[in-house]
């Protein structure tokens, strides 16, 4: 060891010793985060991110000859469809829809556009992601925790009056105050219940009674039936839905989209573009102000009116477990709740999140391939094997499966 020392000399040596803590530093240099988008995104060739072009073509184009048979007037397709049910009516807005839309996103580059992605539509039940992600917000920074009954941390809620009433006495004895949890089997619910949408809470909010979404066909039991114990029974049920909505508006003291935008929409590069609505007669007063409480999606109207670039923008915050580059705004602990199966229907996460759990939800992806779904159909897709996200809108729902097959060929 001394003899080569000695006859390299003494420049050598301080060469040797100078470089020493640099190559420490070079060893204690972190791996840059991966890619996320800035202002636009950066498009790259799909032979460069390891995707066989003629291929990916094949599936693009496979989704542009399936659009959704139901019709653009978005207002006609829920009156052949939801608008069907016990009150129905629309109570917050609709516009039509644009064409089959779609973005490919590999390792955060984007490589495949189509259709009209500049777009803001509906996104239907993919804005329950958008809620259950301020629920989560909120579970982050100490609010509450998921295993908290909801009626723990819920104030008096006064719905918005413009006028008082003309005849006061008419309503002597009952209470002014909208309530949601004072019930015996509401109060031992729990958020992560709602969230799981296994909360068989009963009730009317909004003008709407949670048995009239996707009614039994058993008319006589529909505002009769046993309730079902907490977390023992799954049911999609949009009413129950926008209890959290207002659980959670309650809960922030805040309007819901003034939350996402600051703590997640801003951070992740969203355009200003989205909005998110609540139904005509969803206000509260919130501290002396005026405050419309959202929907958690657009079964009777509302819910988050959106482009396919934001949509994917959320999308690979999920693909990332909540990760946006160098800064977390959800955290690990969320989104593996958010993943972890719901006992009573193991292909459903937190809401929204669809699992593919053994491969049941969409067989041709692998089992931990997750999505965000709405009606129409509107889907983020995520598969984290392949560093892929796909936004598809407007697609027919019987042809996903096949169009994510193609694709991950």
């Amino acid at each position: 060891m001394h003899q080569p020392l000695r006859q390299l000399g003494v420049a050598a040596l301080v060469v040797s010793t100078a470089a020493g803590p640099a190559q420490a530093q070079r060893r204690a240099t972190t791996t840059p985060a991966p890619y996320v988008p800035g202002a636009t995104w950066e498009r790259r060739e799909p032979a460069t991110v390891g995707l066989d072009p003629a291929r990916l073509a094949a599936a693009v184009a496979f989704a542009q000859a399936n659009e959704a048979k139901t019709p653009r007037d978005l207002e006609a397709a829920h009156y052949q469809s939801f608008g069907r049910e016990p009150f129905g009516d629309i109570i917050g807005p609709v516009k039509p829809r644009g064409p089959q839309t779609g973005l490919i996103v590999k390792g955060g580059y984007l490589v495949a556009a189509w259709g009209d992605p500049d777009r803001v539509d509906m996104t239907y039940s993919v804005t329950k992601s958008f809620l259950s992600t301020t629920v989560g917000l909120a579970a982050d920074r100490g609010l509450i925790r998921v295993t908290d009954t909801v009626s723990k941390s819920q104030a008096p809620v006064y719905r918005l009056r413009l006028t008082a009433s003309g005849e006061p006495a008419t309503s002597y004895g009952a209470t002014k105050l909208l309530d949601p949890f004072d019930t015996p089997h509401n109060r031992a619910i729990t958020w992560d219940h709602l969230l799981r949408q296994t909360s068989d809470w009963e009730g009317t909010l909004w003008g709407k009674p949670e048995w009239a979404d996707r009614p039994s066909p058993n008319s006589a039991e529909w505002a009769t039936r046993p309730r079902k114990a907490p977390g023992t029974a799954w049911e999609y049920n949009d009413v129950r839905v926008n209890v959290l909505a207002l659980a959670a508006t309650n809960l922030w003291r805040r309007p819901l989209p003034d939350v996402l935008k600051e703590l997640l929409m801003d951070p992740i590069g969203a355009s200003s573009t989205w909005r998110w609505f609540g139904y005509d007669n969803a206000w509260v007063t919130l501290d002396g102000r005026p405050v419309q409480v959202v929907t958690g999606g657009g079964h009777w109207g509302g819910g988050m009116f959106i482009n396919a670039w934001d949509m994917a923008r959320f999308g690979l915050l999920t693909l990332r477990r909540g990760q946006w580059g160098d800064k977390r705004l959800l955290s690990e602990e969320w989104v593996k709740s958010a993943l972890t199966p719901t006992g009573p229907e193991p292909t459903y996460g937190y809401m929204n999140w669809f699992l593919n759990t053994e491969r049941k939800w969409m067989p041709a992806a692998p089992a931990n391939a997750f999505g965000h779904v709405g009606n129409g159909t509107n889907l983020i897709f995520a598969s984290p094997d392949h560093d892929v996200v796909a936004v598809v809108r407007w697609i027919d729902n019987a042809k996903i499966n096949e169009f994510l097959g193609l694709l991950l060929q």
